[in-house]
């Protein structure tokens, strides 16, 4: 469950084994961007994670629409 739920995720859809960052603090910075991405699609209802990236890659225009801010 753990695999498919996190690692798969952010290894496959957000392309984290291909991505050539390097440097130390950029590293963490960019997990934490990623957890904090899955985090906002599974608070928003979303279960296909590569359809909530597809339909929140559009801009900030589109993402207004689709959060409910609290």
């Amino acid at each position: 469950g753990v695999e498919n739920k996190v690692h798969y995720v952010r290894d496959v859809t957000q392309g984290e084994d291909a991505s050539r960052i390097r440097t130390t603090p950029l590293t963490q910075i960019f997990a934490l961007a990623r957890n904090f991405s899955l985090n906002l699609y599974r608070n928003n209802m979303f279960n296909n994670m590569a359809q909530a990236q597809r339909l929140c890659s559009f801009g900030l225009d589109t993402l207004k629409g689709l959060f409910r801010m609290k």
